[in-house]
């Protein structure tokens, strides 16, 4: 009995230590990188120190398993042999077997994981001195198990490489803002938002510019009061300029210059010079991403390019605000007006012009109709449907009915869609 009682401050304290190892692994693990690496900014130390071992998770779990095995181990070793003496044969072999499984499961494993992943950088952020210690104690026995380990793997044709995440940065961040959304903590705006930002690198300016049926443009030769009145009553500070043929794009318009060269004339329209306002512009393809297109833009202090397809030919143009929209959603000022082409129905459904973009009909009417295949709504039915419709066709796709409404020649013109429907069926 007295080296029972001998033992037992002995046991409870290696299982001491193996419920810091425990907690140690599951709330590195856990902890929020983003956090982390704030309050290291901050002047954190131990948010330093965390990150220190993140950044090499196989070498510092690793060293945590295997400072846990040696310390659960010897607790039972030492368990073992004293009420083997106690307790002769094989039933002393079980009784300390039952009571260190007991003990290990219940205050090294559980309770101290437990605590970790409800308190992930706090725990983190406690351990992480302890835990670098054992990680530098360690470290050479643990490259020599990793060297094993890598060997024995490749033996079956598994090569490792550690320094790549399983997910990629963004899906993970993706993945934050989905959950934290979910759990209500980020509003439904924000996430829109959030989303935007990562899905720059994803989409290309075909997908927000503004369609070439639907640019507002100005005729260079206009004589001088003619062209002032035209600019007047659009609704754009810029447009594009042709000659000739509104294929021919020969510069691009700013109000800001015809201000100024109104007031050189001293207001006087007759003796304008359009040739003295119009600026160069710039084209860009159309397989641009977002991402790019706008640090481009920043970079150039430039708002407006024209989008041309691998051939030259004009295919639309997109602004800085553009993309901007999809980020903060619609921005729209005392000029702008509600979406042209779209008009809402007593019953529900809409009637939408063919040219609309799609892009656009989704956002005025917060549906989510697919973009990757068809710029326009027109382009849409064509693409979904294979074939020109004729007029008064209906197709259901994408759990909306599409009505042809009106078509001139090969061109689809006007279309009915209904409000998103609750059990599709198949076309019509």
């Amino acid at each position: 009995m007295g080296a029972i009682l001998a033992l037992a401050p002995i046991v409870f304290g290696l299982l001491a230590i193996s419920a810091m190892f425990s907690a140690a692994e599951t709330s590195l693990t856990g902890a929020s990188r983003a956090r982390m690496h704030q309050l290291e900014r901050e002047g954190d130390r131990a948010a330093k120190r965390v990150n220190k071992l993140t950044s090499d998770q196989e070498t510092m779990i690793g060293a945590v398993l295997l400072g846990n095995n040696l310390i659960n181990i010897l607790a039972s070793a030492l368990t073992t042999e004293v009420l083997t003496a106690a307790i002769p044969g094989p039933w002393g072999v079980a009784a300390a077997t039952a009571i260190m499984t007991v003990l290990v499961l219940v205050f090294a494993e559980v309770l101290p994981k437990t605590l970790a992943i409800l308190r992930s950088d706090d725990v983190a952020r406690f351990l992480s001195g302890p835990t670098l210690l054992v990680v530098r104690l360690f470290g050479p026995v643990i490259y020599t198990i990793q060297f094993i380990v890598r060997r024995t793997l490749r033996l079956f044709g598994v090569k490792l490489d550690m320094e790549v995440d399983v997910l990629a940065a963004h899906e993970e961040i993706r993945g934050a803002v989905e959950y934290h959304h979910s759990e209500g903590l980020v509003e439904e705006r924000d996430r829109r938002m959030l989303g935007g930002v990562l899905d720059l690198s994803d989409m290309d300016v075909a997908q927000v510019m503004v369609h070439r049926m639907s640019i507002d443009m100005l005729d260079a030769d206009l004589p001088p009061r003619e062209f002032v009145t035209a600019a007047l009553e659009s609704d754009h500070t810029r447009m594009p300029l042709y000659r000739g043929d509104p294929e021919n794009i020969i510069g691009v318009f700013h109000a800001k210059d015809l201000l100024h060269a109104l007031a050189e004339a001293d207001g006087s329209v007759d003796g304008l010079d359009i040739e003295k306002i119009i600026r160069e512009p710039w084209f860009i393809p159309e397989t641009t991403n977002l991402k790019d297109q706008l640090n481009a833009f920043l970079k150039r202090q430039t708002h407006f390019a024209l989008v041309v397809d691998e051939y030259g030919a004009l295919q639309g143009l997109v602004t800085l605000e553009d993309i901007l929209e999809e980020i903060v959603g619609e921005i729209e000022d005392e000029h702008d007006t509600s979406l042209p082409g779209v008009r809402k129905q007593p019953d529900g459904s809409v009637s939408v012009d063919g040219s609309v973009a799609i892009r656009d009909l989704n956002r005025a009417m917060d549906w989510d109709l697919p973009d990757d295949q068809a710029v326009t709504v027109a382009g849409l039915v064509i693409h979904e449907a294979q074939a020109i419709p004729k007029i008064g066709q209906t197709f259901i796709f994408h759990r909306h009915r599409f009505q042809v409404v009106k078509r001139v020649r090969n061109q689809i013109t006007a279309l009915r869609i209904s409000a998103p429907l609750e059990n599709p069926n198949a076309s019509d």
